[in-house]
């Protein structure tokens, strides 16, 4: 009786030990990220990578992914295309990931595509240029509202402020090019006639000739089209010459950066942006109100930083993808399916509903448009 009992109680123990090492055993689920987490534009990375990183550690605390660890294996591109090519390709061949977020720039993104493509590995890209999604491409989404989305939105507003002429300012790179793409197509819509179209290298020290052609072009309203360094330059030329027309920027205005690098020159200018930046001043009744605030509170209290919208653009897509985990597993052609057919999926950026014609999933709806007043941003409408 006695060897019977001790039998039976090492069996139980043997079988609590075999149960615990396999649930620590359990493989991990690997995804991984090109951000730009260095170099010029590491005001749109670094966010990004403390969002993911957060929510790594929240998922792995609460138990994983039905009882797998979730692994992000992060990259910094260093803002350059041919690197972000190589580090996608790094996750692929050598990572074996599941699943890629990013790369956060538009040229990184769309130079990655053709690797994305072949290898058929789910891709949510962060970058805002909307051929990145247009035409769609099988393994590429994103959950950044489209240049498309932003210019559509500032010309609304315009067409209620009774404008006509506008002039455009736009930065010869893949975010720059597709803006302006946007920006000419879609002013006849509006009623708008672009009178001076502008552009500047991403390294020029001053636009001023550029802004005094658009002004004496008859241009009521200019529109910038640029992000990082030279989004500061032009603002800063265009307080400097007193334009008595306001300046619009694009949604990569939508950062504390940029209110650091043009301090009280930045005073008027206006922007579409998510609603995460100016979340105190949305309305409780809001149904974004509890995940925006969410959000916020944790990535604050974590990083002692003010959030970022493109912290929020991180936060969606690494969401979607554990969700998917959550409902299919690592296998990647599941992971894509998933993703390509959700439906009113609500998050920080906006409420997403892909479909095979539409890799992108927002509509212009879930954007707001603020203005710089007093070194902080005001809620327009």
């Amino acid at each position: 009786m006695r060897s019977k009992v001790l039998c039976l109680f090492l069996g139980l123990t043997l079988l609590g030990l075999f149960n615990s090492s396999a649930g620590l055993a359990a493989e991990p689920y690997k995804v991984g990220a090109v951000l730009e987490v260095t170099g010029g534009l590491s005001f749109l990375g670094e966010p990004a990578k403390n969002t993911v990183t957060m929510i790594q550690k929240e998922v792995n605390d609460a138990g994983g992914i039905n009882g797998h660890p979730l692994k992000l294996i992060v990259y910094d591109t260093e803002g350059k295309p041919t690197l972000a090519v190589t580090l996608v390709q790094k996750l692929i061949k050598k990572d074996n990931v599941c699943a890629i977020v990013g790369p956060m720039s538009s040229g990184s993104a769309l130079a990655a595509i053709p690797t994305i493509e072949e290898a058929r590995i789910p891709n949510i890209a962060l970058g805002a240029s909307m051929k990145i999604v247009e035409p769609p491409k099988k393994w590429v989404f994103n959950t950044v509202q489209t240049d498309t989305n932003a210019v559509s939105r500032i010309y609304a507003f315009m067409k209620k402020k009774g404008y006509k002429k506008v002039g455009l300012a736009t930065v010869s790179n893949g975010f720059g090019d597709s803006g302006r793409e946007q920006l000419l197509k879609l002013a006849p819509e509006y009623g708008l006639e672009v009178v001076a179209d502008e552009k500047f290298d991403e390294k020029d020290a001053d636009m001023t000739a550029q802004l005094v052609k658009i002004q004496s072009a008859g241009a009521e309203a200019v529109v910038c089209w640029t992000v990082g360094p030279t989004e500061a330059v032009i603002t800063k030329n265009w307080k400097q010459l007193a334009m008595k027309i306001p300046m619009y920027q694009s949604h990569g205005a939508a950062s504390k950066k940029f209110l650091e690098m043009t301090g009280k020159d930045g005073e008027g200018v206006i922007f579409p942006a998510p609603k995460l930046i100016v979340v105190d001043q949305i309305p409780d009744s809001d149904p974004q109100k509890a995940i925006l605030v969410k959000y916020k509170r944790s990535y604050e209290a974590t990083y002692k930083q003010d959030v970022s919208k493109f912290g929020g653009n991180a936060h969606d897509a690494i969401r979607i993808v554990i969700d998917a985990l959550k409902a299919v597993g690592p296998d990647r052609a599941k992971i894509r399916d998933y993703v390509e057919n959700l439906k009113g999926w609500l998050g920080v950026i906006g409420k997403y509903s892909y479909s095979p014609t539409n890799h992108n999933g927002l509509s212009k709806d879930y954007f707001v448009m603020i203005q710089v007043v007093n070194g902080e941003w005001k809620l327009l409408e």
